[in-house]
């Protein structure tokens, strides 16, 4: 494979100096190719068409928008047709980081005026306040995922920050007609399991700190539902305050009518969800050999639930397994089991050791080792509270927003982990630990390399975390701390397990250079399955895209990019490729190794 060609958005950061500090984010956003152009989205919320064949950019759509929030990301855009309208007959939404969504003209750009509010929606409307934040610096509430366009709906959910305040703005998921943008129904666990009708009467908000839906939302057209992955109640680590309706949605895969929004199943894959271990993405969709209406949806836990997705029941034997109680904070409920899919390989990683502490010296392995003798670590699940605890997966997950990719035909789905523990821990803001902390400002952010305070405001405690990493800046468990993952969704077994990246851009100390040693790297993105036997993955930390041998894992290809791929790739066919060979064997060879019918 070579390079076709390469397109550069201007999008860049205002101050490299902001940049080098962490508050500009990565683009994670995955193109979608209509007729011979692509649609995309910058981390500052620009809009991006494409020729397909030559990758010049055919127009941008910049909302200039003031670069004051430091979760900068976009995943994605949305197409629909509207040949009954008399202008925008092709239109493009577009999430942007201040909570809007845009309608723009697919063939030029410009805003679809008569869309919502002239050409945009407000996605803060009656959701409760935002203080713009002012107490970390960005929007509490943004939109950052691909909006769901399906059966003349569009639906769309917000990502809220986490972990600010009891008093943050609702986690209510909408639909809204794509023509005139007016709102059809909301989704307000606070006030109806089922959505309501409209919008709410002026003056009046949706329930505060609810549930929300962050990540990408999937839907099955045929069966007429929407699946969302949704959040917990605010905040993630101090849950006493949580709500019956709060306790029943939280960390649940959930399906709507999408016409009416009326509820149609949902199931809690956390239970007391303390963990921030909210469901990051919609499943992935297949039918089984026998027919059966099926999904996949991976977690952040690492483990792999099966539905029914008609029905919502679990295809696979799903048991409710005890789990530890004690640790937590005073008066706070810990559930006393969790669903457990057992009839599925788990990707949940072993309860650590002593013995397990690992490091690039023995100095570094005492430390860890020091550490772990401090923390409580029970394994997954091990509850947050007033003591230090180790949480192994924690709220990156071994599997985020990327998602599962799943070969249709032969039922096999792949699947990218990540290993990367975080220390955890309350602490009594009336202490003079407490206060002395409430100076430091929250992030607001993940990834946290060092101490992250998160503010828990109208609760007795603020939240501590940082990733666990030695002195020298490494991870505290061994290696490898990526792999890739190929399950047989036929026999429920594991059929290969590859490492992910290599050390060549992680070095002790914080170095961006080292060997390129195979220890696998934190990666966030998904991947790629191709009908050529082939899996496309970037994701990484090294900076590399890669290919796998979908039957073996082997790596058959790389490809250093400029910087870290940490998006969805997508493929598709070149409309010059074919016409423009006049070689009939070419032709034929090209249509075969694509597993296109004949003639294509």
């Amino acid at each position: 494979m070579q390079v076709a060609w390469s397109s550069h958005s201007g999008d860049l950061p205002d101050d490299i100096e902001v940049h080098r500090k962490g508050r500009e984010y990565h683009s994670e956003s995955t193109p979608i190719k209509v007729g011979n152009t692509l649609y995309s989205c910058t981390p500052h919320s620009w809009v991006i068409a494409t020729d397909a064949t030559t990758g010049k950019v055919k127009w941008t759509f910049d909302p200039k928008l003031p670069r004051t929030n430091p979760y900068i990301v976009c995943r994605g855009v949305s197409y629909y047709e509207a040949p009954q309208a008399d202008t925008c007959k092709t239109r493009v939404f577009a999430p942007t980081m201040d909570g809007r969504m845009y309608a723009l003209d697919a063939e030029n750009g410009q805003i679809c005026e008569g869309f919502g509010n002239g050409g945009f929606i407000d996605l803060k409307d009656q959701t409760g306040k935002d203080d713009n934040g002012k107490s970390w610096g960005g929007g509490w509430q943004v939109s950052t995922s691909t909006p769901l366009v399906m059966n003349d709906r569009l639906v769309v959910g917000s990502r809220v920050i986490d972990n600010m305040s009891t008093d943050e703005p609702s986690g209510v998921v909408r639909a809204f007609d794509p023509l005139d943008g007016h709102q059809v129904w909301a989704w307000d666990v606070g006030r109806s399991e089922d959505a309501l009708p409209g919008r709410l009467p002026e003056g009046e908000v949706y329930t505060k700190g609810t549930p929300n839906v962050w990540g990408t939302i999937t839907g099955d057209a045929k069966l007429n539902m929407v699946y969302l992955g949704t959040g917990n109640a605010a905040p993630d680590y101090y849950t006493a305050f949580r709500r019956p309706f709060d306790n029943k949605f939280g960390t649940s895969l959930v399906a709507l009518d999408v016409t009416t929004g009326k509820l149609r199943w949902h199931y809690q894959l956390v239970h007391n969800d303390m963990w921030d271990f909210d469901v990051p993405v919609g499943p992935s969709l297949f039918d089984m050999p026998d027919g059966t209406p099926a999904l996949i949806q991976t977690t952040k836990m690492g483990e792999v639930f099966m539905f029914n997705r008609a029905t919502g029941e679990p295809l696979v034997e799903t048991k409710e397994m005890p789990f530890a109680q004690n640790g937590g904070a005073p008066n706070v409920p810990v559930s006393p089991t969790q669903p457990v899919p057992v009839g599925m390989p788990s990707l949940v990683p072993e309860k650590l050791t002593e013995q397990d502490m690992w490091g690039a010296t023995p100095i570094d392995q005492l430390a860890c080792r020091i550490d772990f003798a401090r923390a409580r670590s029970e394994g997954i699940f091990t509850p947050i509270g007033p003591t230090r605890s180790i949480g192994n997966p924690a709220f990156d997950g071994v599997t985020d927003w990327g998602g599962a990719s799943v070969d249709s035909v032969n039922k096999v789905m792949y699947v990218n982990t990540m290993n990367m523990p975080f220390y955890f821990q309350l602490v009594d803001r009336d202490t003079p630990y407490g206060k002395e902390l409430l100076k430091q400002k929250s992030s607001g952010g993940e990834n946290a390399q060092k101490l992250d305070v998160r503010l828990q405001e109208n609760t007795p405690y603020l939240a501590t975390l940082r990733a666990w990493l030695s002195p020298f800046m490494v991870p505290c468990v061994p290696p490898p701390w990526g792999q890739m993952v190929a399950i047989d969704l036929k026999t429920q077994k594991v059929l290969w397990r590859k490492t992910l990246g290599n050390a060549r851009k992680n070095n002790a100390f914080g170095l961006t250079r080292n060997l390129p040693l195979p220890t696998g790297t934190p990666n966030l993105g998904g991947s790629l399955a191709t009908a050529g036997g082939l899996v496309f993955i970037g994701a990484t930390t090294d900076n590399y895209v890669r290919a796998f041998d979908a039957h073996t894992g082997k790596e058959v290809w790389r490809y250093s990019l400029p910087a870290g791929g940490q998006a969805n790739p997508m493929s598709y066919v070149g409309e010059d490729r074919i016409a423009s060979s006049k070689n009939a064997p070419e032709r034929i060879a090209y249509c075969l190794t694509r597993m296109l019918p004949m003639p294509c």
